[in-house]
């Protein structure tokens, strides 16, 4: 059985794991409150479609419901204007990933492969079918360490969500509006399965990818809104979106970062667009998938002294009221995540004091245990933390264009600023996780001393970026490929999907020839 982790407000004092007869007693009642049994809660409930379905769970129940209901849901202002900052980030990392090894061997491979001419591949002349495009796109999104990341589920939302969604609304031709919406709705379910499951320690417990899992979720989710999919639609979507899960963390192994790109982009984008097709066209399968028997939960879900920790009703907690889009961040820095907080701070001590790479004894990083293990002395520039804070202090910046030149890691004048880093992973910021935080201490050589604790990194929910900054990230990732008239004409176009009737209008300012 599940074990949310908490007591039964009808089980007394003693706080037992709920039996099957407690759920029965009450499942005419609102949702239980810690968690749902091997066998679920036995329900009867008429679809929009006039379908009856059985064994669903009321989780289960009002999460295919909201489902289904996304496309007519009308959005809160605040998460229309996030929305847009989203669409417009991930499709900025797609042009800038169409530079990089990964994203051209995605274009390479779809090039190759070909399909009937529906859905675009961004950043490239290809027109081709939607499953294709999506996970061609998908990589594009994660060729980089560029795209958003949503830190209470350990995710990268953006780089299944706006592929498959795209992909999806092409072939059924959605306006921008139920763009929007299919998007929202799936960093909405996405994020809370692995959030229902632990969060960022799902995947330290059982060496699964939390962003394979959620990808899985969240794509597919995008892709049935932009099908249009009805209630049982959805409750079988949700179905083969759990049997695509899959993903390991050896893909922080990935030193070419293509595995990376196909686990979190591509191939659950390409999964969510075949899933939500096929279920458009009269596939089945089963009706709860997070209850009854062999569910995902207990099949996935980590285990203690025997029993699966998981509170399912996570996957509905202020559904509807707290959209996860706005807890997703964007980055500032194309960089990985854990090197924007030691950025941010670096910044922030330029302004205090005028000093120059040479002027610097030494610079002490301290991160989270996780973390350093991620980004500490790695290959790859954008995610080597040393590299970076050696790039930050002899440019005083980080462009895209520094993040990603290689060469310069064998530059001397970098290795002499790379060798005064040291990086410490930190209880204090473990304690923090999954927020990304950072403790920096400078050290000049005069024996002045500057240290900085950030805790609000620049892009994330407790510190937005503005329209303006997100603006201009997207412009200089998007202009050095597509051009100013181009980038101008993209812009425009994002910033004002509620007017667009048709999603394709979107393919002229996404390709180049």
């Amino acid at each position: 059985m599940l074990h949310g982790g908490g007591k039964d407000k009808h089980a007394g004092s003693g706080g037992a794991i709920l039996t099957r007869r407690n759920l029965l007693e009450f499942a005419g009642l609102a949702l239980a409150t810690t968690a749902i049994p091997r066998g679920g809660i036995i329900a009867k409930a008429a679809d929009s479609q006039g379908e009856t379905a059985q064994h669903v769970s009321p989780v289960m129940d009002k999460l295919s419901r909201y489902m289904s209901e996304a496309r007519e849901r009308v959005l809160p202002d605040e998460v229309v204007e996030k929305a847009k900052h989203h669409i417009l980030d991930t499709l900025a990392a797609m042009i800038s990933g169409s530079e990089i090894r990964p994203g051209r061997a995605a274009i390479e491979f779809v090039r190759a492969y070909g399909g009937k001419e529906v859905a675009t591949v961004v950043s490239s002349n290809i027109v081709c079918g939607p499953i294709e495009a999506a996970l061609a796109n998908g990589v594009l999104a994660h060729a980089d360490e560029t795209d958003d990341s949503h830190g209470p589920s350990r995710s990268h939302p953006g780089v299944s969500v706006v592929p498959a969604a795209l992909a999806a609304g092409e072939q059924f031709g959605i306006s921008g509006q139920h763009f929007l919406r299919a998007v929202t709705l799936g960093y909405d379910v996405g994020t809370r399965v692995t959030m229902s499951m632990g969060g960022p320690g799902y995947q330290a417990a059982t060496h699964r990818s939390t962003h394979g899992t959620v990808a899985a979720f969240a794509a597919g989710a995008a892709a049935g809104c932009a099908a249009g999919l009805g209630v049982q639609q959805m409750r079988f979507l949700l179905d083969y979106s759990a049997q695509q899960t899959s993903g390991i963390g050896a893909w922080s192994r990935d030193a070419e970062h293509m595995e990376k790109a196909f686990l979190f982009g591509g191939k659950p984008a390409a999964g969510g667009v075949t899933a939500a097709m096929m279920i458009r066209s009269g596939w089945t399968g089963v009706d709860d998938i997070f209850s009854g028997s062999d569910n995902f939960f207990e099949a996935l879900a980590p285990r203690e002294n025997g029993v699966v920790k998981a509170d399912p009703t996570q996957l509905v907690d202020k559904l509807g009221e707290r959209y996860e889009i706005t807890r997703t961040n964007i980055k500032k820095w194309t960089v990985g995540s854990p090197i924007q907080a030691p950025l941010d701070a670096l910044v922030g001590f330029f302004k205090q004091r005028t000093f120059n790479a040479d002027d610097v004894r030494k610079v002490v990083v301290r991160i989270a245990s996780d973390e350093a293990n991620t980004v500490s002395n790695r290959d790859m520039p954008d995610i080597c933390l040393q590299h970076m804070v050696a790039i930050m202090l002899l440019d005083k910046t980080a462009t895209f264009r520094s993040a990603h030149d290689k060469a310069r890691m064998k530059d001397p004048a970098v290795l002499l600023q790379r060798a005064k880093v040291e990086v410490l992973a930190d209880s204090r910021i473990d304690a923090r996780r999954p927020r990304r935080e950072a403790i920096v201490e400078l050290t000049l050589s005069d024996g002045t001393q500057l240290s900085e604790w950030v805790r609000d990194v620049r892009g994330t929910a407790d510190n937005p970026m503005t329209r303006e900054e997100v603006v201009a990230k997207a412009r200089d990732l998007i202009a050095p490929v597509m051009g100013s008239a181009a980038c101008l004409a993209l812009l425009d176009k994002v910033l004002a999907l509620e007017g667009v009737k048709d999603i394709r209008e979107l393919r002229p300012v996404l390709q180049r020839s």
